[in-house]
């Protein structure tokens, strides 16, 4: 924060496009190279993905499926009925969502803060088995924050970023990615409870060396609100919770 002159969106820029991609970079990979605490985030955001491609698998399936009928370790052919679909994956990352999602033939458009990590997201596309697929489209990348994405979209998802937005932030950036979607918003978030609170406080008291940018936890609630302001109806809800992730999951339809 100090480096970026109390611009908490820029030292959030600097910091994963730095040290914090290095550090995240090694968490959404497969080195071994990652402490335990490390390893179990890794561990609870791939469940979280699994989840959302659980509910794209369980739509074009046409009913429903629970959350570990999909993996993104193990990526579905092209299915008819998400091949062409628009999805903005906002805060894509190094492309733990945008990649299954493009192996399943939705079109996405993945964009990041960070130009580093969106550069990564891009370079596993291209190393992948799915690039150049018969029915995989190549995702568009593109290194741009939350509030400077635009378009048009079927679905709008965005994960584990809300993380750096404090509440009034979080309700505008809400709002705008709902803008984008023309039918469907899925969000996950940090949730806030009493032992959550508690335990992010603990955690502030003794930062570790890689701790440079602010946590924020939102109540359900008011995401929830956010979202019915845009004209957003919650449909289904999830949460992973390992023993240092936390996330919550929310997918809401367009009234």
């Amino acid at each position: 924060m100090a480096q970026a002159g109390g611009d908490e969106l820029e030292a959030v820029k600097k910091y994963f496009n730095t040290s914090g991609f290095e550090r995240w970079n090694k968490i959404y990979g497969e080195t071994d190279e990652v402490n335990k605490v490390q390893l179990d985030i890794r561990k609870g955001h791939a469940m979280t993905v699994d989840k959302v491609l659980a509910w794209f698998d369980a739509d074009a399936a046409g009913g429903a499926a629970s959350a570990s009928s999909s993996s993104s370790s193990s990526p579905s052919s092209p299915s008819p009925a998400i091949a062409g679909r628009t999805v903005c994956d906002a805060g894509c990352g190094t492309g733990s969502l945008t990649l299954p999602l493009a192996e399943r033939g939705a079109r996405v458009s993945a964009s990041d803060i960070s130009a580093a990590m969106v550069g990564e997201a891009e370079r596993r596309f291209r190393q992948s088995p799915a690039a150049g697929k018969e029915g995989v489209p190549a995702p568009a990348f593109e290194a741009k924050d939350l509030e400077s994405v635009g378009g048009s979209f079927d679905t709008v998802c965005c994960l584990d970023v809300m993380i750096h937005y404090p509440q009034d932030k979080a309700d505008a950036m809400v709002g705008h990615l709902a803008s984008l979607a023309e039918r469907r918003v899925v969000l996950s978030f940090a949730p806030y409870t009493p032992a959550l609170a508690l335990l992010k406080r603990v955690g502030e008291l003794f930062p570790g060396p890689a701790k440079a940018t602010r946590a924020y936890l939102h109540r359900e609630a008011d995401v929830e609100a956010a979202l019915a302001r845009a004209g957003f109806r919650v449909t289904r809800r999830e949460m992973t919770s390992t023993s240092f992730y936390f996330s919550r999951l929310l997918e809401a339809v367009r009234e």
